[in-house]
């Protein structure tokens, strides 16, 4: 027999072991090039979001790139320590060091391209279903079938490297050991775990410091300090404060002496700080990928609010114009060969501020009466009538504190200090309709618009006008539920948005068009993007967390075996058993859920005071797919372990 023969039945005869982490490599090698085959598409290039795509594709390969060489690097260091028995015995049969640094070098490359052939077969079979998904979550033209001669050498180059260099890496894990070492690594009793009550109370300061530091103030450095002391703080968790707290419970003979409780209590302690940098990985991980996953769902749920929240399907503003009536004509024409009726209006807000007791300037925008009463029942705003000479009513959104410039239902505007103005009804509204800032509306009489425009014209030495804003309401468009991409509404706001933007710079003029239906599409295609990229990674990490404990769970397996042939011999049974093994396994699989939905909470919370948008509920969807991933990868490795266990009980 050949020495790679040799390597070929190691491989075949430990393929219980091996088969979690081949199946693993061979999903992420699929994943890497599912990515590479949208990348390198020669059709990509001509869509209109297709360079936004590819950036984000190529972040997701770098993602997944990085998270399997720590993946296989980690995995590999666990089968070696496994196999130190028989690393031992083929030492002592006369086997040379670089006999056996050649045999898991081989072993290595062996199980590495077997995972690429497969993964990239797998994908290939996939590649049609994939750029099917891809395109119609981003929502552009679907992009046929090629054959990917680029995706395939990059994906084979890739993890080639890749498996080489861990290969090379990991012959220096047992260069150094001794032959006793190997024969007694799984054999030898286990240490009782020890922790530092220093670092023990540190990981609470930390843990304290990190939740504390979000609530002061909401700034870059409390951001920073918060993610520094909160990943620290949940390594000193899992590595010292979980075996304090384990050993405290065990004092306890009320709670912890009865049944089995204590024999798997007692585990649990050896478990925790066995696994802590494993767990501590993936508790970061599923934080991390989480709280992005939420954030970006959340975004599209502003983006549909948003949408659902404006009463005009276009708005064309002049911010500075030479003409007191700008030139429509464009709009007009688009929207009658659309074949829609449309009513168009006018608005004219003029910048101002209000002062403060302090003295300090509040920006706002006035609007005549009479302009605002058109608008009104088209933004679904109420009508305002019987101002008198110096009443105001102030409609404003809930972000806006009101009473920053409103002092004893009295408003005073920095143009005109002299005279303050009596508000006679505020208005809070989520969307004011024909503006797009979030600053304060002040419903004036006419004579004030003006003269706050005479007096900020003779402080600014020049000519200052309203901003001129036309507002386009379609009946045949407000259906209540949301545009199609291949929507009249959608195909005119686009030609309209390109022709504004073929405008810009060619007058004095500054102006913007905004169409709903547009903005709405160019966000859904983006936070699309990033869902369908967070999906796979997401699924890449949940599956590589379970196939962490899969490894590990079995390295120990023969050391539990031991443990519970015994305990079955002075009476165990098979169920208390189960029961005993099914405790542990659930910890170490849900603990890490449990702590990251835990710190994702804590970190936005803040984010929820501040009213920004509601990510509360995008979060904890993504943490319940998490738990249903994580369950059906629990049901499978414990009843894979329990049937190991079973077959040794007496």
């Amino acid at each position: 027999m050949s020495f790679p023969q040799f390597a070929f039945n190691n491989v075949r005869r430990n393929a219980r072991a091996y088969i979690a982490y081949f199946l693993s490599s061979s999903f992420m090698v699929m994943v890497f090039f599912a990515y590479s085959v949208f990348i390198y598409h020669p059709g990509i290039a001509s869509q209109n979001i297709g360079t936004m795509a590819v950036t984000s594709m190529r972040v997701a390969a770098c993602i997944v790139y990085v998270f399997a060489f720590f993946f296989v690097l980690y995995s590999i260091g666990t089968f070696l320590k496994s196999r130190n028995l028989e690393f031992g015995i083929l030492t002592i049969l006369g086997a040379r060091p670089n006999q056996i640094n050649r045999l898991i070098f081989l072993e290595n490359m062996l199980i590495g391209i077997v995972a690429i052939v497969t993964g990239i077969a797998g994908g290939m079979l996939l590649s049609k279903l994939f750029l099917l998904l891809s395109t119609r979550a981003i929502g552009i033209e679907d992009l046929p079938f090629y054959w990917p001669v680029h995706a395939m050498l990059v994906t084979s180059l890739s993890f080639v490297s890749l498996f080489l260099f861990i290969s090379f890496f990991t012959l220096l894990l047992i260069r150094n050991n001794k032959v006793l070492d190997l024969l007694q690594g799984n054999v030898k009793p286990k240490k009782q775990p020890k922790a530092s009550l220093f670092l023990s109370l540190m990981g609470v300061i930390l843990l304290s410091t990190g939740f504390y530091a979000l609530r002061i103030e909401l700034s870059p450095f409390a951001i920073i300090l918060a993610a520094v002391a909160g990943i620290s703080g949940t390594y000193l968790f899992y590595s010292q404060l979980s075996v304090v707290v384990i050993r405290l419970l065990k004092r306890s003979r009320r709670s912890t002496w009865r049944g089995t409780r204590l024999l798997w209590t007692s585990e649990m302690s050896y478990k925790l700080r066995d696994n802590s940098r494993m767990l501590f990985m993936i508790t970061v991980v599923t934080a991390l990928a989480s709280m992005g996953a939420g954030y970006v769902l959340s975004i599209n749920q502003a983006g549909r609010d948003e949408y659902n929240e404006k009463p005009f399907a276009i708005t064309q503003t002049y911010y500075r114009t030479t003409s007191a009536d700008p030139d429509r004509s464009t709009i007009h024409q688009e929207l009658k060969a659309a074949g829609v009726e449309y009513t168009e209006k006018r608005t004219d807000l003029l910048s101002a501020s209000a002062l403060d007791e302090e003295g300090r300037e509040n920006g706002l925008y006035l609007i005549g009466l009479a302009q605002y009463n058109e608008l009104a029942p088209l933004a679904d705003l109420p009508a305002v009538t019987g101002l008198g000479a110096n009443e105001v009513v102030v409609v404003a959104s809930p972000e806006v504190e009101k009473k920053e410039y409103i002092r004893d239902q009295m408003v005073t505007l920095a143009e005109q200090p002299a005279v303050s103005l009596y508000v006679k009804e505020s208005v809070t509204t989520e969307s004011v309709g024909f503006i797009s800032s979030v600053a304060p509306v002040l419903i004036v009489p006419e004579k004030w618009v003006e003269m706050v425009r005479v007096a900020r014209s003779a402080e600014e030495g020049k000519e200052v006008r309203p901003y001129i804003s036309y507002h386009y309401k379609v009946p045949a468009w407000d259906t209540g539920s949301l545009p199609s991409i291949d929507s009249q509404e959608n195909i005119v706001g686009t030609k309209l948005r390109q022709w504004n933007t073929a405008r810009e710079g060619t007058s004095d003029e500054v102006f913007d068009l905004t169409s709903r239906a547009a903005n709405y599409w160019v966000l859904k295609q983006s936070t699309a993007m990033l869902s369908f990229v967070s999906v796979f990674v997401a699924l890449i990490f949940s599956v590589a967390s379970a196939s962490f404990l899969y490894f590990k769970l079995y390295s120990d397996l023969a050391a539990d075996i031991r443990m519970y042939r015994a305990l079955s011999k002075i009476g165990l049974s098979t169920s208390e058993m189960s029961a005993s093994a099914t405790k542990q396994i659930a910890v170490l699989f849900y603990i890490p859920i449990v702590v990251a939905a835990v710190q994702s909470l804590v970190v936005i919370s803040p984010i929820l005071e501040t009213g920004i948008m509601n990510v509360l509920k995008p979060v904890l969807t993504t943490f319940a797919g998490y738990l249903i991933l994580q369950s059906v990868f629990f049901i499978i490795v414990k009843s894979r372990y329990i049937r190991s266990l079973k077959k040794m009980m007496v």
